[in-house]
């Protein structure tokens, strides 16, 4: 058990890694606005404290440390996410891992983003309460499948 959780935690950062990478490509290739984590951080806080849901997450009441715990938030749910891959595919997947299963989890995983995250920050679900929700939603799934692609190359280079 504490193999899969090793190699899961290994592979979660390696592939949130791979998903900052495509946000940093996408960001200086195209100008895409990069990722602003504090507001994901204030809502780590306040759901800590019991509140998932917010009208606008701008309205709930700030912290000293919100992009910090919004980078730290970022990171432990891909490692969460490595360590579930794991035990969903087993030890064998790790000695000759498979693009499908890593793939198709990084695509599942952006439901958590479109029916907790964002309705959480005040955007709805998926997206639904901004201006271009399907500009959004297409973004989310690429840096979703960025993070599949993350989960199996780090399962190669663990090999």
């Amino acid at each position: 058990m504490m193999e899969l959780i090793w190699r899961g935690l290994v592979i979660g950062v390696g592939a949130t890694l791979a998903m900052d990478l495509w946000a940093i490509l996408l960001a200086v290739a195209f100008g895409q606005p990069k990722a602003n984590w504090a507001p994901v951080g204030r809502w780590f806080y306040h759901a800590g404290r019991g509140q998932l849901f917010h009208e606008s997450i701008s309205d709930a009441a700030p912290f000293a440390n919100e992009n910090a715990l919004g980078w730290i938030g970022h990171y432990a749910v891909g490692i969460v996410y490595g360590i579930m891959l794991a035990f969903f595919v087993g030890l064998d997947w790790f000695a000759a891992p498979t693009l499908i299963p890593a793939l198709v989890w990084g695509i599942v995983t952006v439901a958590a983003g479109w029916f907790l995250l964002q309705p959480g920050l005040g955007l709805g679900v998926a997206a639904s309460r901004l201006p271009n929700p399907n500009r959004v939603r297409a973004l989310n799934l690429a840096a979703h499948v960025a993070f599949g692609l993350g989960l199996y190359a780090t399962a190669l280079i663990l090999r």
